[in-house]
């Protein structure tokens, strides 16, 4: 719970009291002042270059900085219940995100009516002032406190993980693709978007004539891409499957074809890319307010996994949340209690594969269940509940006991809770990317990106 903020009523002002305030300036203050003022000048948001110099800005808009002066004002000195006349303001320097700023206002006057005058200005840590001024408010009339925890939150929906994840792809060689039948302008502009940002190298797969045409529509220039000549889907696959076989390729990307005919070629004993573990889908979600990523597992292939597939399953997770950056991920695998329950055979095959990653038939991370979804990621509703756990509140990686789970659950936080999602399939010889219709150009790159940094772990 927050502390009450209290006044000084305007009986107990004195001439020269004094209030301050510290506060740093974040990135994601800049994007709520231009979404709530409607100030979209680029100059003040962060990583855009607004004057064409080659360095982005991220200068903190005059007003912002002013804004902090009212902060004082209405909650320190003279505090709630304190009402604006004016405020006169020189700017004398700037701030940019990440700066340290420390308010001040000192009283220099009373008069009639309530009415106070303060001396206000804005420094840097190290006394340097950016902002000088003189402000005129009505004061209180009487003591107030106030609960400043009921005003509601807010929560940016920027996307700082991927950001992260392309940020390491990007520099790496560009992973040869085969790009299997892209054939329509959503299949085709991921992969060139992706070529753009030099994650990937693809090789265009296809009915050459339907490729020009999705190019054309996208209004892409496939000037100096590999286009091969295959009019069959099934074909198409057997294709790119061979050129990661003959090592020509390090990923494999479906295009417009049906997953079915395009994972059928990966799976065949002989001639497909099985590795000895069933295949899985893993989405990878950058959810805005979430302090990591969250990886949900398995969404797309296994419909209702058995023991040794959900086993799988979460190894397949463990092993691409290495190559993400998380050295030892936590794994919470969900059912609808936290609780073992007979009646429920997903809280059983949970306590299984918690007590097998006990004994090492799962590794590389961290194994608890069952656990509910608010007590997996919320660490408030694990001590609610007495859950004792390294995994419980912290959960980085999510496993669903099916697919209608799992995709319900990813789509949920892709469209209500705004999340990102990108996505591979995991388990093969090399990572498979798998883009829907409905991903915007954010989550196709992540999903080039972590295949990318899989590819690239893989190597060494």
């Amino acid at each position: 719970m927050s502390t009450p903020l209290n006044n000084v009523p305007f009986d107990q002002l004195e001439v020269g009291m004094e209030a301050q305030r510290t506060r740093t300036l974040k990135a994601d203050d800049l994007y709520v002042f231009a979404n709530s003022s409607g100030n979209m000048n680029p100059m003040h948001l962060p990583r855009v270059d607004g004057d064409g110099d080659g360095h982005p800005e991220s200068v903190a808009p005059g007003m912002w900085v002013a804004s902090l002066i009212s902060a004082v004002l209405g909650c320190k000195l003279p505090g709630p219940g304190t009402l604006y006349r004016s405020q006169a303001l020189r700017f004398v320097g700037q701030a940019h995100a990440g700066d340290e700023l420390t308010v001040k206002v000192r009283l220099t006057e009373k008069g009639p009516d309530r009415l106070v005058r303060f001396d206000t200005w804005v420094e840097h840590q190290d006394g340097t002032r950016i902002l000088e001024g003189e402000a005129e408010v009505v004061a209180p009339a009487e003591p107030l406190s106030f609960d400043a925890s009921e005003v509601p939150g807010l929560t940016v929906q920027r996307h700082v993980h991927f950001d992260r994840l392309l940020g390491l792809a990007e520099p790496l060689p560009a992973m040869p693709t085969a790009v299997v039948a892209p054939e329509k302008p959503d299949a085709l502009s991921g992969a060139i978007l992706a070529a753009q940002h030099t994650i990937i190298d693809p090789i265009l797969i296809g009915h050459p004539t339907k490729i020009a045409a999705a190019a054309e529509a996208e209004g892409l220039d496939l000037n100096g891409f590999r286009i091969e000549d295959v009019r069959d889907h099934r074909l198409a696959a057997q294709r790119g499957v061979q050129l990661v076989r003959e090592k020509q390729a390090q990923a494999l990307m479906k295009g417009h074809l049906h997953t079915d005919v395009f994972l059928g070629e990966i799976i065949k004993r002989e001639t497909g890319l099985r590795a000895g573990r069933r295949l899985s889908h893993v989405f990878v979600m950058d959810v805005p307010g979430l302090e990591h990523l969250l990886l949900v597992t398995d969404a797309a292939i296994n419909i209702a996994p058995d023991l040794q597939t959900k086993a799988d399953i979460i190894q397949n997770a463990i092993d691409l949340a290495h190559s993400l950056g998380l050295d030892e991920p936590k794994v919470g695998v969900l059912s609808a209690v936290e609780t073992v329950n007979p009646a429920i055979p997903s809280t059983l095959d949970a306590a299984i594969l918690s007590k097998m990653a006990e004994r090492g038939q799962i590794t590389g991370g961290l194994v608890d269940g069952p656990l509910a979804m608010d007590n997996a990621i919320d660490l408030g509703a694990a001590a609610t509940k007495g859950i004792r756990s390294l995994v419980a509140g912290r959960a980085e990686i999510l496993v669903v006991p099916n697919m209608e789970a799992g995709n319900m659950l990813a789509k949920e936080l892709t469209f209500l809770a705004h999340a990102e999602a990108g996505g591979v399939v995991m388990g093969a010889k090399c990572p498979v990317i798998l883009t829907s219709r409905s991903d915007d150009d954010k989550a196709r790159l992540a999903s080039c990106a972590v295949a990318a940094l899989h590819a690239a772990r893989k190597a060494k």
